[in-house]
C-alpha cells in the first residue's frame, strides 16, 4: 500500500456519506470574499505577514495619490 492509499483510508471513514453533496456549492461565495495573491519568494521575504503587505501597499497608494494630485 502506497502513501496516497494509506492517507485515503485514514481520511475517509465509513460513516462519511457525500452522495447528496453538491460540488462547488459555496465556491462563488468564497471567491467573492477572497482575493488571494501569490508573492514571488524574494518579495515574500520582505514581509512577515499579510498585515505588513497591506500596510506597505496602503502606503504606496497614498504616495501615488499625492503624486497624481501634485505632479512636479
Amino acid at each position: 500500500m502506497n502513501k496516497d492509499e494509506l492517507n485515503k483510508k485514514e481520511d475517509m471513514l465509513a460513516e462519511y456519506e457525500f452522495s447528496g453533496g453538491i460540488r462547488g456549492k459555496y465556491a462563488g461565495r468564497h471567491a467573492e470574499g477572497s482575493n488571494v495573491v501569490v508573492l514571488s519568494p524574494d518579495v515574500a521575504e520582505a514581509f512577515p505577514d499579510s498585515r505588513a503587505v497591506n500596510d506597505a501597499l496602503r502606503a504606496l497608494i497614498g504616495v501615488a495619490r499625492q503624486i497624481v494630485k501634485h505632479p512636479e
